[in-house]
């Protein structure tokens, strides 16, 4: 969000534990996920979220981060004439974790500013000193020995060692560790090692039931009905030709572009066509049977 004032342009900015989900986010139950991830919340058990690309476990971290904030709420006074705000107690720290990710670009590192040095605290540490949930997301692109040094917070020690300046970070209460991968695209190089992935419980996500979709589809595209349960019914298609020279399935996010896409009046099929047809493969056979199944949904 940017605000013009005059020729200078003022940007809205957070620091990083300074985030929190205001709003409820939107979300569908699949399973009793919600309770498990409130009743590992409670108990400081770190939470590895599987599933495929798109399937709702980033919009499941933002909806839990906002639903365990609830209980918590703080109301802030300001002026007499103003009413009260309220906000999200519990902050949410996203990293995107990538190959080059190191170890200190989660804990800190020292920068040069002019002629003087100092420590800067990297996400990790930040979230650890605020009580934030820290959300690793897709975990297995980081370098495994990157990963090792989340192990002193996953367990009852709830650590975080900083060898640069001899000093160790205790975790506040609301600290969790979450973090995700798609189980689609593990090998033997980019796999979880035993030793990490055993200090986490798992929750197992999957696409949603045909009619569960639909209704996320309606929520977020603002289609009508009709056209979401079509979406839904298109999806639920192009998933099973995962065997026939599909990697991934079309996911749910997808759907919801070609809603959107849809909504601003681009004919249905070709909104298809943009958004999951030429979206999820660029193999030319695989296209024309993704192609000929929207056809057949949206003739």
């Amino acid at each position: 969000m940017t605000t013009t004032k005059g020729t200078r342009t003022v940007y809205r900015e957070f620091m990083i534990e300074e985030y929190r989900v205001e709003n409820e986010p939107f979300y569908v139950p699949v399973s009793d996920e919600i309770e498990l991830f409130e009743a590992a919340y409670a108990q400081k058990i770190p939470v590895l979220l599987k599933g495929p690309t798109g399937c709702g476990k980033t919009r499941f971290i933002e909806h839990m981060a906002w639903r365990l904030g609830r209980p918590m709420t703080t109301v802030k006074p300001t002026k007499k004439s103003d009413k009260s705000s309220t906000w999200s107690s519990i902050p949410l720290v996203t990293i995107a974790c990538h190959e080059d990710l190191t170890a200190s670009d989660l804990v800190g590192r020292y920068l040069l500013e002019g002629e003087e040095t100092r420590w800067i605290d990297g996400p990790l540490a930040r979230a650890v000193k605020v009580g934030a949930i820290c959300y690793l997301d897709e975990i297995v692109e980081a370098r495994k020995d990157t990963t090792v040094l989340i192990h002193p917070l996953t367990d009852h020690r709830r650590q975080l060692p900083i060898e640069k300046r001899g000093q160790i970070l205790q975790a506040e209460e609301g600290f969790l560790l979450c973090m995700s991968y798609n189980p689609g695209y593990q090998s033997a190089l980019k796999d979880l090692k035993h030793s990490t992935r055993q200090r986490f419980i798992s929750l197992e996500f999957d696409y949603p039931s045909q009619e569960a979709e639909a209704e996320v589809i309606q929520h977020e595209s603002q289609v009508d009905i009709s056209v979401a349960e079509a979406l839904a019914r298109l999806g639920q298609k192009v998933r099973n030709l995962k065997d026939h020279g599909l990697q991934e399935g079309a996911s749910t996010r997808l759907l919801i572009y070609a809603g959107k896409l849809i909504k601003s009046g681009v004919a249905p099929r070709r909104a298809c066509e943009t958004a999951v047809s030429w979206a999820v493969t660029d193999d030319h056979d695989v296209q024309q049977s993704i192609d000929e199944v929207i056809a057949s949904i949206f003739e």
